[in-house]
């Protein structure tokens, strides 16, 4: 969101005076589109099955309704009336955060509750009765089954990224604690996809839900440029350098597919001669939640400029000043892609990303491709040796001092074998 003025963007929303003014506060000027179509049906109190890429402003089209429902109507008793599910705890906080900056001026008080914190202190939030509660599946489970947290005054449900939550495992635990909510319940499902399994837990615990789709034509959005490199394993770090130092990003992420990738590149750009020890920094699910926290902070705040990551930021960080994505190592499955792409060019912001491939991994590269329905263009670094020299192949001469030399020509993009040569490109059918 620009901020600019005084938020008139939103007066047609259907949102009271006092969260008009909460909006104005934050600095919000005009919705975003999933703004725009999903906060009006929420406050009608229907429930809605939002498809939205993250870096749309999905955050605030959940926290708003949400705001606007409890302060229209007090709670008599008191409890929990309104719980966010979030993958990550990285999610959690920013969602979190969110609810605070809208809900100032108000009463309203918004915990989080995550694992790798003491459960000592997020009992000790919870038993001054927030209305609001934000938290990751295991840790709300934990807190339902010692009793100190209770659902039964619950009047909303969301659920935020359910694709992603339904992918690292966390079905049981969503289930578990929507059969424990009151059925009169609310429900407002957003996810960047909805596949199988997201719309049939979409059926199973959602009455008559809306099917709202802010998602694009083009998975990757056009403010994104994409470029892959054809590199050896052994040269991919080099690359790296190389690219860092032509680049000179005001932020970037790289993508490591392992905790251990992830340390391992993490120390060798620290002991770059060219690169400030603390300007460099890493996070993965190993880590400590307070290094966690501290790494974030700092990246939020600019004073980190590199961050090496696994895809536990790979969904549903808004660092707005990320201006490059490098994927290290290519993602496993293509969803990870385009969520690692989307750190970037966040709110109609421009960005780039970059991914190596090696020989072998033109397969890979391809699905993504055909995922996105878009294809990368390949390039390289004048002057950088990206692949190890065939034992086969003769020797190249080196060109005498001040002689041009003709550019390589470029090799063709490994085929993958899973495509037969009379088929068609496959096209992209957007869910739902």
């Amino acid at each position: 969101m620009t901020p600019v003025g005084d938020g008139s963007g939103f007066d047609n929303l259907g949102l009271s005076p006092t969260t008009l003014e909460a909006v104005r506060r934050a600095g919000y000027s005009q919705p975003t589109p999933v703004q725009a179509g999903l906060i009006p049906r929420a406050i009608a109190g229907v429930d809605v099955l939002g498809q939205a890429r993250t870096g749309t402003g999905k955050t605030a089209s959940f926290v708003l309704p949400i705001l606007e429902r409890l302060t229209a109507a007090p709670g008599r008793d008191k409890g929990v009336r309104a719980i966010v599910l979030v993958p990550t705890r990285e999610l959690a906080v920013q969602v979190r955060d969110e609810f605070e900056k809208l809900a100032a001026g108000s009463h309203l008080r918004c915990v989080a509750v995550y694992g790798g914190k003491p459960i000592k202190s997020q009992i000790d939030k919870l038993a001054k009765h927030p209305e609001v509660v934000v938290g990751t599946p295991g840790r709300v489970l934990d807190h339902m089954s010692r009793g100190t947290l209770m659902l039964g005054t619950l009047e909303i449900v969301t659920l935020d990224e359910a694709d992603r939550m339904l992918d690292i495992g966390f079905r049981p635990d969503i289930e578990k604690i929507l059969r424990r909510c009151p059925q009169s319940r609310q429900t407002l499902l957003l996810s960047a996809t909805v596949p199988p399994p997201v719309a049939k837990l979409a059926t199973r615990y959602m009455y008559e839900p809306e099917i709202l789709d802010f998602s694009t034509n083009e998975i990757a959005v056009e403010t994104i440029e994409q470029f892959y490199f054809t590199v050896a394993p052994t040269r991919k770090f080099s690359l790296l350098e190389k690219l860092l130092e032509r680049e000179e990003p005001r932020q970037a992420i790289v993508f490591c597919r392992t905790k251990r990738g992830t340390d391992k590149i993490h120390e060798r750009l620290q002991r770059r001669r060219k690169v400030a020890a603390d300007d460099v920094a890493c996070i993965h699910g190993d880590l400590a939640q307070s290094v966690r926290d501290r790494v974030m902070r700092q990246f939020r705040e600019g004073l980190v400029r590199v961050l090496v990551a696994t895809d536990v930021v790979g969904r549903g960080i808004d660092v707005s000043g990320v201006s490059h994505i490098v994927n290290y190592d290519i993602p496993e499955f293509c969803d990870d892609y385009v969520h690692r792409v989307g750190r970037t060019g966040r709110m109609g912001r421009e960005g780039v990303a970059y991914t190596f491939v090696t020989p072998e991994e033109g397969p890979q590269l391809t699905r993504i491709e055909m995922r996105i329905d878009k294809l990368l263009e390949r390039i390289e670094i004048p002057g950088f040796v990206a692949l190890d020299p065939s034992p086969t192949a003769p020797a190249v001469q080196p060109a005498a001092s001040g002689e041009a030399t003709a550019p390589a020509p470029t090799p063709p993009k490994p085929a993958t074998p899973l495509l037969g040569k009379k088929r068609g490109p496959k096209r992209i059918r957007r869910a739902l």
